[in-house]
Formats: C-alpha cells, structure tokens, sequence
C-alpha cells in the first residue's frame, strides 16, 4: 500500500541531508571521482577521514569483482590484517572465486591442487561440506556454465562477495557497512511491509 503523495509532497527536505545521502552512497561504492565532482558542485563538507582507504577498498573490490580472488585476499590482508582470519565465511567466499576462476580456465591440476591446500581446513567444519561439494562438482563438466551450479560461476555471485568484502572491510576500519540510502529504503521496505500487514487485519 503507498501513501497518498498529497500527504508527504509538502513536507520541507533540507538539501543538506540530500548531500549527505549522495556523499554516503558515492564514498561507500569508491566513487572517488564522482565524489570530488559532487564536492567541488554544492561545496559540501568532503569527508576527508573517509576518503583514505577509498582506494584501496576499490582496487579489492574490482579484484574480487573480476575474479582474481588470490589479488583481493592479498591486498585485504594488507589494508586490514586479521579481517579474513575473523570472517571465515568471507574467506571462504573469496577462495572460491579463485576455485571457480581456475575451473573455467580448465586449469584441472591447479584447481585440485588450490582445493587439497585451501579447502581442506574447511571441510572439518558441516555447514562448508555442502557447499564445497557443489563447487567440487564443477570439475566434472567440460562446460561448468552449463551444470546446475552454473550460478556460482555468474558475475551475480561475483558482485554478492565483493560487496560483502566491501562492507566487511568498512566495518573493520569502523565505517558505516551500509549507505545512508541504502539504510533508507531498507527501513521504508520495513514500514510498508508494517503498513500493509496492518490494513490487512481491517
């Protein structure tokens, strides 16, 4: 159920707070130049402090977007040292990309070798069998793109880890590990779903 905008239309936004969602989604997504672009253009506050890991976290994040897992996990460690080491489920994510990435490449050998040395510590705990059954699978198609666990090989799961990375990466280095936007429309989400549940009952 949406709201009549005849009841919201005429309520005062302060343009600051726009700004201030815009810089928080461009800082959290490492829109570096689209942020300095926003800045010089309204001549709002630019959040210096945010701005220092920017980088690095966009290199991570194209690295593991891209696939290059062993690069992402690499430069992770250095940014911030013992965030893999806390987040296992995050580590585990990443190896598989690189997992996936040699499969594709029909680097058989190398694939099963990276599995015996990475996957193994895994494989003692139950909630990762499964999966590390799915992604082992995969060594059995000449065409993984065309098993039923075509989706682990999709850019879809690629931008999941990264963004996970991402957001993991944020919180270690006490930043927000969402957006301002993105807090907005998850709490409207929650209201209408309240809104909606409740005139039902009428």
């Amino acid at each position: 159920m949406d709201a009549d905008p005849k009841q919201y239309e005429n309520i005062a936004v302060n343009e600051s707070d726009i700004h201030k969602i815009v810089v928080s989604y461009l800082v959290h997504n490492c829109f570096k130049d689209t942020l300095e672009s926003f800045v010089a253009c309204t001549r709002v506050k630019q959040p210096i402090d945010h701005l220092e890991g920017m980088d690095k976290r966009k290199r991570i994040f194209n690295f593991a977007l891209d696939g290059n897992a062993s690069k992402a996990i690499e430069l992770t460690e250095e940014f911030v040292p013992g965030l893999l080491e806390e987040n296992k489920d995050l580590h585990f994510d990443l190896l598989s990309l690189n997992f996936v990435e040699l499969v594709c490449s029909r680097k058989i050998d190398e694939a099963l070798g990276f599995a015996q040395l990475k996957f193994t510590p895994f494989g003692k705990e139950q909630k990762y069998v499964e999966k590390l059954e799915d992604f082992m699978a995969l060594l059995a198609y000449e065409e993984p793109e065309k098993s039923p666990m075509f989706h682990l090989l999709s850019e879809e799961h690629r931008q999941h880890v990264a963004d996970s990375l991402n957001r993991a990466i944020l919180a270690q280095t006490k930043l927000p590990s969402f957006s301002v936007m993105e807090r907005l429309i998850q709490q409207t989400t929650v209201v209408k779903q309240y809104l909606s549940q409740e005139s039902s009952k009428v």
